[in-house]
Parts: C-alpha cells; sequence; structure tokens
C-alpha cells in the first residue's frame, strides 16, 4: 500500500545497580550502550515481520503498541543487541516500534509518552517488572531510579503501591565490558521466582533493602568518578543477587575471570544466564579473560543517544532526531 519506511531506534541498556529490588521500589543505575534495535514500518495489505506473516497472539510486545492501529504494518527489524541477555533488548525493540508507528501516523511523542508506550507492552508481554527499562531506551545516556533529593527528575510512574521516580544522570566518561554468556533468561521468571522467595521469607526482603543501601553508595560514587568504589559496590550487589538465586555458574565464572583486571564486576539485568559487566580501565584484559572462560565480551562506552528517528527509506532523508 505504501512504499515509504518509516524508522525509529533505541539503546539497549545494561544495569550498574539495582536490578530486581527496583521492581519494589528501590534505586536503581541504569545506563544506556552503544548498541542499537532499530524498527522501520509502512503501511501494508497484511501484517508482516521481517518478510514473514505476523501471528501478533506470538508478539505480544507487537500487539500491544498496535491496539489503536487499525490498518496492518509491515515491520522490520534489526538488532545489535542480544535478546535475553539483561541488556534490555525487549524494552529497546518496544521502544523503537512506537516511535516508528508514532512517526508512520504524523505524531511526535514526547519521551514520557513514549516511555508509558514501552512500559505498557512490557507489563503486557511479561506481566509485572517495573519502567526502569523503558526509560532508559527512552531516554538514553544514564538515569537513576528512586535517588531522594536529585534536581534532574525526568518523571514519575506509579503502579499500584509502587513508585519509580526517574531522574537523568551525568555520566562520567567510563569504560565497561559486557561478557555474554550465551543463555537466554527471560525476565519474567527470575521476577517471579524473587516475588516467590519474598513471599516466603523475610530475609529476602533483607537483601533486597540492602541492595538499596548499595545502589544509593553507588550512585554517588558514579556522580563523583569514583571508580573504585563503584567497581567495590558492583561487586557487593552480584553477591547480593547471587544470595537471592538469579546467579548462575557461567554468570560467576565470568565475573570472577573479570575481577583481577577490573575495578568490580556482577551480573546485569535479569539473571539466571544472560550478561555480567566490568568496569574497568583495562578493557582489553577483561575481554580476553571473558573470552577464555566461554563468554562473548563486548567492549561497550558509557552515555548513549536515547530513542530516535532514523533516515526514511524511501525519501533518503536523514533524520536523527532525538526526542525532547
Amino acid at each position: 500500500m505504501s512504499n515509504r519506511w518509516y524508522s525509529a531506534s533505541a539503546p539497549g541498556k545494561f544495569v550498574v545497580l539495582g536490578e530486581h529490588s527496583v521492581v519494589y521500589g528501590k534505586p536503581a543505575v541504569v545506563l544506556a550502550t552503544d548498541l542499537r534495535i532499530k524498527c522501520s514500518v509502512r503501511r501494508s495489505y497484511m501484517n508482516s515481520l521481517n518478510g514473514e506473516k505476523l501471528d501478533l497472539y506470538r508478539q505480544p510486545h507487537i500487539k500491544y503498541l498496535t491496539r489503536d492501529v487499525h490498518y496492518c504494518l509491515d515491520f522490520l527489524t534489526t538488532s545489535q543487541v542480544p535478546s535475553g541477555s539483561g541488556m534490555g533488548s525487549s524494552a529497546a525493540l518496544s521502544a523503537a516500534i512506537a516511535l516508528a508507528i508514532s512517526t508512520e501516523k504524523g505524531e511526535e511523542p514526547s519521551e514520557r509518552q513514549l516511555v508509558d508506550e514501552s512500559y505498557g507492552a512490557e507489563l503486557y508481554a511479561q506481566g509485572n517488572g517495573s519502567p526502569m527499562d523503558a526509560s532508559a531506551c527512552v531516554h538514553g545516556g544514564g538515569i537513576a531510579i528512586n535517588i531522594p533529593n536529585t534536581n534532574n527528575e525526568l518523571w514519575t510512574i506509579k503502579r499500584n503501591d509502587r513508585t519509580w521516580r526517574v531522574s537523568d544522570i551525568k555520566v562520567p566518561d567510563l569504560s565497561f565490558v559486557i561478557g555474554n554468556t550465551g543463555i537466554k533468561a527471560p525476565t519474567g521468571p527470575q521476577v517471579e521466582k524473587i516475588r516467590r522467595f519474598k513471599e516466603k521469607s523475610g530475609f529476602a526482603s533483607e537483601i533486597i533493602d540492602e541492595m538499596g543501601k548499595v545502589t544509593l553508595e553507588g550512585y554517588s560514587a558514579l556522580r563523583k568518578n569514583d571508580k573504585e568504589k563503584l567497581g567495590r559496590l558492583m561487586t557487593q550487589d552480584h553477591k547480593l543477587l547471587s544470595i537471592l538465586g538469579v546467579s548462575c555458574n557461567e554468570l560467576n565464572k565470568l565475573v570472577n575471570a573479570s575481577l583481577p583486571y577490573s575495578y568490580g564486576a556482577k551480573l546485569t539485568g535479569s539473571g539466571g544466564g544472560g550478561c555480567m559487566v566490568a568496569l574497568t580501565d583495562r578493557p582489553d584484559k577483561v575481554a580476553e579473560a571473558i573470552a577464555s572462560r566461554g563468554g562473548t565480551p563486548i567492549v561497550i562506552n558509557s552515555g548513549s543517544e536515547g530513542a530516535r528517528i532514523e533516515k526514511s527509506i524511501a525519501d533518503g532523508k536523514r533524520m536523527d532526531i532525538p526526542l525532547q
């Protein structure tokens, strides 16, 4: 029906501190990566995804994001973000799709509107979670969740009895290495595991509270560019996540291999597989250590741009327009 494609992209993310505890309203610190997911859409006679007929019931994120679209669309997606790795692939995909659809409709959503769409898609697909990933993938750079007395608040999101106050972080120039175990671990089951643990044991609640304290200290260290303290807190956070049961042998091997060459290391994301991250000034050595233990290393830098409109495939005009 149309030769014109409308394209958008969004970055992946990694959690420096606070995954899982953020679901219960505790603080978190999250940075966008320089790995991106791109989505292009155009009107069509039937719904398709990368050239194949699209079954919306097998793609719940797209099903949610097209709930108010009363015509068919072709979707093309390309991704640098490994799926099931804890690097925000579903949130980045949701943000890119939502922005591409809005652009096709002639709309100009704000960052907050795009976060609401992306977070809504996450909830629809997973049933639980925080707006952390959606906020990081839409805003880019760095964000903090539920940090008191900050002057850089972006938005507040409430759901049931939980509140998440999202703030911008001015991220110093830092070098990280991601280590991918290659084990895909969906977020939902890991979140549910901790929910059950928390219901059965007050000890789990104490660990979650401790993670909140560690994250507050880490936020302060990040703002001061105190890499040694931030690294120590990352390693401490990994131990707490391990106690909660969301690490695994493969993640622990990569974390331990990274520690001699880094300030600190931890799993990042929901756990159970996926990725770990190390803060380091020696990325080549950390990458080598990760590879020697069977992981796939990815050297990344902090401060990537958030969701943006990309070049239209049909007209060839460049439109790298960050959201305001």
